[in-house]
C-alpha cells in the first residue's frame, strides 16, 4: 500500500525559502519516477516537478524553473523540494505523487507565501 507523507510547509515571506520532504513507504520507491504537484486556493492540481528513479533527469514547470530544485534520497525513501525565491503565487498545498497528475498523492503540506 502506497503511503506518502509530506512535511516542511509553513508561512514564509516573499523571497524566502522552504524545503519540503516526502517520506515514502509501501512500494519500491527506488524504481519510481516521483513528482511534486500543488493546488492553489480555488484552483486545480498543477504539476510542479519530476525526478527519475536514479536522479539522472529532472523536469520543472515553467512557473518554478530556476527557483525550485527536486531531489531524492533513495537510501531514505525520501523526496525533497527545495523552494527558493518564493512568490505569493506559490501559495498552495504541495503534494508528492507517484504520477504527474497527482492521482496517487499524500495528504499534502501547506505553503503560504505572504508578507
Amino acid at each position: 500500500q502506497v503511503q506518502l507523507v509530506e512535511s516542511g510547509g509553513g508561512l514564509v515571506q516573499p523571497g524566502g525559502s522552504l524545503r519540503l520532504s516526502c517520506a515514502a513507504s509501501g512500494f519500491k520507491f527506488t524504481t519510481y519516477y516521483m513528482n511534486w504537484v500543488r493546488q492553489a486556493p480555488g484552483k486545480g492540481l498543477e504539476w510542479v516537478s519530476q525526478i527519475s528513479p536514479r536522479s539522472t533527469t529532472t523536469a520543472y514547470a515553467d512557473s518554478v524553473n530556476g527557483r525550485f530544485t527536486i531531489s531524492r534520497d533513495n537510501a531514505k525513501n525520501t523526496l525533497y523540494l527545495q523552494m527558493n525565491s518564493l512568490k505569493d503565487e506559490d501559495t498552495a498545498v504541495y503534494y508528492c505523487s507517484t504520477d504527474g497528475s497527482g492521482s496517487n498523492r499524500g495528504q499534502g503540506t501547506q505553503v503560504t507565501v505572504s508578507s
